[in-house]
């Protein structure tokens, strides 16, 4: 078994698109779905936070049973999207007032819920942002509550590894060394 570096992008992604996953209300989710772009009732005035981690998302979203979180949306955003938001990312613990994108990293977590030793990141794109993501990034939206309430099942059901082979699959995303040296992404 291999150790994971401490801080390192994992995501599903291809030479164009990244996966980043978000939960809502069905309210938001269902027009975003049905239009393939985010629409009202979804807030362009507040900062929204999109994750690349699948498993982070469940843990987040109590794998969609919490209020308003009901919904796990799989966005796929092109990588130049991504890379803009990357390259204006501050990491939150130094002091990020008034940046454009907000950088955290939590600890990652088992299909079981329990804390890994590596850690997940996820974006917070500020109010001044979140129209190029909604309308200029976004290449597709699916709703993947039936995997998640199927998941959820199996989990509780104690299968474990059924379960795990249908999670969306994740692999090292590459930065540049500038980039990870800025963002605090562990070497490889």
């Amino acid at each position: 078994m291999t150790t994971r570096p401490l801080r390192e992008i994992r995501a599903d992604y291809d030479s164009e698109t990244i996966t980043v996953y978000q939960a809502y209300s069905p309210a938001i989710a269902g027009p975003a779905v049905a239009q393939q772009r985010f629409v009202a009732p979804f807030s362009f005035g507040r900062m929204t936070w999109i994750k690349p981690s699948f498993l982070w998302m469940m843990e987040r979203c109590g794998w969609g049973k919490k209020p308003d979180q009901q919904v796990t949306l799989a966005v796929r955003i092109t990588r130049a999207g991504w890379e803009e938001a990357l390259g204006q990312a501050v990491l939150t613990e130094r002091g990020a007032s008034g940046a454009a994108v907000l950088v955290q990293w939590d600890p990652e977590r088992s299909l079981r819920g329990g804390k890994l030793e590596h850690r997940s990141i996820q974006l917070g794109l500020s109010r001044h942002l979140i129209r190029r993501y909604a309308e200029e990034w976004v290449v597709a939206i699916a709703d993947l509550s039936p995997l998640v309430a199927r998941m959820r099942s199996l989990r509780a059901a104690g299968d474990h590894d059924h379960a795990r082979r249908l999670l969306p699959p994740e692999r090292p995303y590459p930065v540049s060394d500038e980039l990870a040296r800025r963002l605090g992404i562990s070497p490889c």
